[in-house]
């Protein structure tokens, strides 16, 4: 297994571009950074020679664990701005939190190129209907309530789960069709990215992983250096994302969230489909 020094500090600096990146990310979009972190661990584990048959669980694990952080973070510099929609948040976290379990469970039980194949496609579908999908389109004028949020919520925390990132990839698009201005949508479904995280990296945490292919300091399916180095860099660059959010007009901050996703999306399900 590979593990050469020089490997190793490439790999870091990479974590660090990436933990960064996934700051900023995780500020602007509201998406905790996940969907740029799942597929960055996937080419960093693999490069180092961890490539094993629960590589991709070790991705959305790990993954999981920075949005705990990186979305309170978020959700807090949103808060200040009174950007955050509470009523939403309290509304809709206990199916989140549902969903997000059940996914951990059925995540753990799932082969990892089944896994890559479902972030590439839900992530495309998402990319496509931020990118092509018209801000006047509406379900409508409010979100669900009653059985439509009991039967909704927990789809939103499990596919989240099962593409290892935050509340934002779904979030958003779903309180945007129910009339929810774009910014107050990405300040509230940061909030449902903790939500999310939380119970499936509790979960993660005791899924057991063959040592033949699991990276130094990994507790469960978390890798804890990689943790590390990511939340120290995201602790720095979201407030970054954050201001940015607030600078920028709704278009294109959809057009950037939609460009990002798609293309992240379609390298994972050519991974997976071995090309």
């Amino acid at each position: 297994m590979s593990q050469d020094p020089i490997l190793l500090a490439q790999m870091f600096a990479l974590v660090v571009v990436i933990g960064g990146f996934a700051g900023v990310l995780a500020g602007m979009l509201g998406v905790g950074g996940g969907i740029v972190l799942v597929p960055c661990f996937f080419y960093a584990f693999k490069t180092l020679g961890f490539d094993g048959p629960q590589l991709m669980q070790m991705c959305l694990a790990t993954s999981l664990s920075t949005i705990i952080v990186t979305s309170l973070r978020s959700v807090a510099s949103h808060n200040k701005k009174g950007a955050v929609d509470w009523d939403i948040l309290r509304g809709w976290a206990p199916g989140i939190a549902v969903g997000a379990i059940v996914g951990v469970l059925v995540a753990s039980s799932m082969r990892s190129t089944t896994l890559q194949g479902l972030f590439g496609v839900l992530g495309v579908v998402i990319g496509l209907y931020l990118g092509l999908g018209k801000s006047e389109w509406r379900l409508g004028d409010a979100m669900p309530k009653g059985l439509r949020r009991a039967v909704i919520s927990p789809m939103v925390g499990f596919l989240s789960v099962l593409m290892g990132i935050g509340g934002g990839s779904f979030g958003v698009p779903l309180m945007s069709l129910y009339n929810t201005p774009i910014h107050r949508a990405v300040a509230t479904a940061a909030g449902f990215g903790v939500i999310i995280a939380v119970p499936s990296v509790l979960g993660f945490l005791f899924l057991p992983i063959d040592p033949a292919f699991r990276p130094p300091l990994t507790v469960g399916a978390v890798n804890l250096p990689t943790f590390g180095i990511v939340i120290a860099m995201t602790l720095i660059t979201t407030p970054w994302g954050v201001k940015l959010a607030h600078a920028m007009d709704p278009k294109p901050l959809r057009r950037v969230f939609a460009v990002f996703l798609t293309l992240v999306a379609l390298n994972m399900l050519r991974k997976a489909l071995g090309w």
